[in-house]
């Protein structure tokens, strides 16, 4: 699936919109690609807040994760970006969180994909003049549920956008 994103407001709207699509989804590995200012932490953070975290929602740039305990649901975002040998991710306790019972949102997931579950969603964002171009890739079933419950909201949200374009590209 690809989509063109015009600006920010373009970008969390599909933020919301995945995070509609994963409301019944205890875990999943959604891997988010690009480089760097394509809108990898504003997606992230939209996905957040649509999922109900509330308060200061930290890029995880320098921590290298943010872990989120909601009321039925636990998730871990995290930035990979600093990490210059994926055995780095060894010390970061990511084991304690099981891509089954766990969310998990991956910036830069090639720098430690050694030592990461495997993506149920890639998602990869790139930057141009106009926009942001958005590719969503299914690797799993579960992916495929995913990405098939956000068309459906995407569906939903067509008529409604306004100040931003959201078209096949």
């Amino acid at each position: 699936m690809k989509r063109f994103l015009a600006d920010e407001a373009a970008t969390i709207e599909i933020g919301r919109a995945l995070a509609a699509a994963l409301v019944d989804v205890p875990g999943a590995v959604i891997f988010l690609e690009g480089d760097l200012g394509a809108g990898k932490t504003t997606l992230a953070r939209s996905i957040l807040r649509g999922l109900g975290v509330r308060g200061t929602v930290r890029s995880p740039t320098y921590t290298l994760l943010e872990p989120y305990e909601l009321e039925l649901r636990r998730i871990l975002h995290v930035d990979l970006y600093r990490i210059a040998d994926p055995d780095e991710l060894d010390q970061l306790g990511l084991n304690d969180y099981p891509s089954g019972e766990t969310l998990w949102l991956v910036e830069w997931p090639q720098r430690g994909i050694s030592h990461l579950p495997a993506a149920d969603l890639e998602i990869r964002l790139q930057a141009d003049a106009a926009g942001r171009n958005l590719e969503i890739a299914a690797r799993t079933a579960l992916g495929r549920a995913i990405e098939a419950a956000f068309s459906a909201q995407i569906g939903r949200i067509q008529g409604r956008l306004q100040g931003f374009t959201l078209t096949n590209r």
